[in-house]
């Protein structure tokens, strides 16, 4: 898709349809309705009361322009009221109106960016990057294994913002830029996360990340089942001897070298399909279990982005990667492992299997001695049940770093939740037999999962994210579609642009 910005007015602006955000308020619609005035005359407070158009959250009035300005269509777009704006409100107006040009066939589309409500937050640069998010990852689609593409020729092809004053378009420039930047990486992420476990499995998910560094200059190195066995990650090779695939090991660098630069370690997991092993999920729904290897997504997504956008970081990126089966030699209730560093586990229950091979992870993110350390998961329904679709299960060790981490999810609008890693939780993961169990019982189970975790970092600062109810959705949001949502991205690098240490 082609970003493209434009010194135009509202008459000026060229496109097949030009955007006009308008707010539910009636002094800012009394507004918008006498610059519209001056073009169409009284006819537009006829076809504004005919269709009932009063500028709320989701509501679209589309309008033939008659010549009357140089494009063909106006949709103005309703954004709910003044008080409630917010970059998220962009967002979903401007997805809600690629969704109504891309159904009317429009191939090139106009944004004419707001003149009002500007703070802190809703700067220039900060609402042009938030309609080009919600605009673009409102058009993905996931149609490669489809032989007939439906409705390949009502892609949108072109987006421009439009602004009538100079240092605004051309300030403008860098945000379409970068927005668009993080949006591949999102949809890389989704992508991968949509892919079937067929043809993504840890093997291919390693190709996958050694095409983006390949592509966009960050350093890959793939260890293979035979060194991960040596290097000690018992975790790791513990729950891929269930499967044929062999396990992978990927470690991904952006910044290799530069000392003088914080690292920052993320950690994803990279179950790339999760029977659950001896202790096996329930038939249905285990088809989604493709996208367990979101975390990995969204680590990958996240180097290519940061990469692209050089933010000034050392940014590590280490992915535990197999499949979770039943083959003969699969691991059993009742064994024990030894991970990297040492410590042991008893296995309780085979489908935690998750938090097995981001022990051996965590435990060797210690060497890179990192300022900072963040895991992303889709650990456990229990997450799911706490904090539903709308939120991801924050845990750590640094209130500092979860702050930081807040802060991007409240920008981004992928928020993140804190839940306690109280030590009274510690004693439903005792072992009788090893240094820790892998499940605590019915009772708190993301957070007794955070603890499992705990038990393995080193001496650093982390943060625990459980992206079970975000990362997977049975339904659709305005600009995220059902299937693999690219979560964790956004936020990162979010956080990553404003990281303190």
């Amino acid at each position: 898709m082609k970003l493209t910005t434009q010194r135009s007015t509202l008459r000026q602006a060229k496109a097949d349809a030009v955007v006009l955000f308008v707010h539910e308020d009636p002094s800012h619609l009394q507004k918008n309705l006498k610059e519209l005035r001056t073009f169409f005359g009284k006819k537009i407070d006829s076809l504004i009361a005919l269709e009932s158009f009063k500028g709320k959250e989701n509501e679209i009035l589309s309008v033939y322009t008659e010549k009357k300005l140089s494009s063909p269509r106006l949709y103005l777009v309703g954004m709910g009221a003044m008080k409630k704006l917010s970059l998220e409100q962009y967002r979903r107006a401007a997805a809600s109106a690629a969704k109504h040009a891309s159904s009317s066939s429009v191939k090139h589309l106009a944004f004419m960016m707001p003149t009002s409500g500007s703070s802190s937050t809703l700067t220039t640069n900060n609402v042009a990057g938030a309609i080009v998010e919600g605009m673009m990852l409102s058009q993905y689609k996931f149609d490669k294994y489809f032989t007939e593409k439906k409705n390949s020729d009502k892609n949108i092809s072109e987006v421009s913002l439009c602004a009538a004053e100079e240092s605004i378009v051309r300030n403008m420039k860098r945000a379409l830029h970068d927005a668009k930047i993080v949006c591949e990486a999102t949809c890389l992420a989704r992508d991968l996360e949509n892919s079937p476990a067929n043809d993504l499995y840890p093997e291919t998910l390693a190709d996958s990340a050694r095409k983006s560094g390949e592509k966009h200059g960050f350093r890959v190195v793939v260890w293979d089942k035979k060194r991960i066995e040596q290097a000690g990650f018992g975790g790791l090779i513990a729950v891929n001897a269930g499967s044929e695939r062999p396990a992978r090991f990927i470690i991904l660098e952006h910044n290799a070298g530069r000392n003088n630069l914080d690292t920052i370690v993320l950690v994803g997991k990279g179950i790339t399909f999760d029977a659950g092993g001896i202790s096996i999920k329930p038939a249905a729904g285990m088809a989604e279990m493709k996208m367990d290897m979101s975390g990995a997504a969204a680590v990958i997504g996240t180097m290519e982005a940061a990469t692209r956008l050089n933010l000034p970081v050392h940014l590590v990126g280490l992915i535990p990667s197999t499949e979770n089966l039943l083959g003969g030699m699969a691991m059993k209730p009742g064994d024990i492992i030894t991970h990297y560093g040492g410590k042991t586990s008893e296995v309780d229950n085979t489908d935690a299997e998750g938090r097995l091979v981001l022990a051996d992870a965590l435990a060797y993110a210690a060497q890179y001695k990192p300022t900072a350390v963040i895991d992303l998961a889709t650990l456990t329904g229990a997450c799911v049940v706490a904090l539903g679709n709308h939120a991801t299960g924050m845990m750590g060790n640094d209130d500092d770093l979860m702050a930081q981490l807040k802060r991007a999810g409240e920008a981004t609008y992928e928020r993140v939740w804190q839940l306690p890693l109280f030590e009274e939780y510690e004693k439903q993961i005792k072992s009788d037999v090893a240094d820790v169990k892998n499940v605590g019982g019915r009772w708190a189970g993301a957070i007794t999962a955070g603890l499992f975790l705990k038990k393995f970092i080193g001496d650093y600062k982390w943060v625990h994210l459980d992206i079970a109810g975000t990362a997977i959705l049975e339904e659709s949001l305005p600009y995220i579609p059902k299937g693999g949502s690219g979560v964790g991205v956004r936020l990162l690098i979010e956080f990553l642009r404003n990281w303190k240490r």
